[in-house]
């Protein structure tokens, strides 16, 4: 037990940890993307989606406490590592432009926490229903059940809310052009045979989610779903 302990609180075990707490995010964000372009399939498929979460509170709350635990973990370590990092390399790189790291390999620490900030939003926002409590008394006419499609209707008709929501949704899809490549590396797969594949493939899973995410404010303010 104290060796895994020892493993865990060493900088290969705390990196290694912020490939699985990152994993397990990247995997309900993608899950939760997917809900969401329900939108595109009208109001009756988005709604029902939403009422077959809402109608198991206790399961859907006890993943959100947990999702909470995983993001606090994998922030915190994210600190960590990156403070160690930067305490093996006190002086800095001669070139300010180093080959080997990219720009969101070195901004990663940044784009986190905005993304972090972004995801608190989100929450108050369409989840707690913080700034508009009236999205509580929207009801689906055919299903009676909450109008979720109605309620992000009216949300993304908002020019800056929308404009929001596209800045936190690429900032999160440059966030995971390196987090995804970072992951494979800490499991010990991006060696040197595999390592242009799973850049490539990191960048193009990124760019993806980033597509579907846009897709939605985008729609809304176009009018191509109302």
């Amino acid at each position: 037990m104290k060796k895994w302990f020892r493993l865990l609180g060493s900088s290969i075990g705390k990196k290694y940890l912020l490939a699985i707490t990152g994993c397990m995010l990247f995997g309900f964000v993608v899950v939760h993307l997917l809900g969401n372009l329900q939108i595109f399939l009208g109001p009756e498929a988005l709604n029902t989606y939403a009422h077959f979460l809402q109608s198991k509170p206790l399961m859907v709350w006890a993943f959100r406490l947990f999702l909470l635990v995983v993001a606090g973990l994998h922030v915190f370590l994210a600190i960590q590592v990156w403070a160690e990092n930067k305490r093996a390399r006190p002086v800095g790189y001669a070139c300010p432009d180093p080959v080997e790291a990219s720009y969101a390999s070195r901004t990663m620490i940044v784009t986190g926490l905005v993304v972090a900030c972004f995801i608190v939003y989100h929450l108050l926002h369409f989840t707690v229903k913080a700034f508009h409590p009236e999205y509580a008394g929207m009801k689906d006419p055919v299903t009676g059940y909450l109008d979720v499609y109605r309620m992000m209707i009216q949300g993304f008709s908002n020019v800056w809310i929308s404009c929001f929501y596209i800045l936190g949704t690429s900032l999160l899809s440059f966030h995971l052009s390196h987090g995804i490549s970072s992951m494979f590396q800490s499991f010990g797969l991006r060696n040197q045979m595999f390592r242009w594949f799973l850049d490539r493939l990191a960048i193009v899973v990124a760019v993806f989610y980033g597509l579907g995410s846009l897709s939605i404010p985008v729609a809304v303010l176009s009018g191509l779903i109302k």
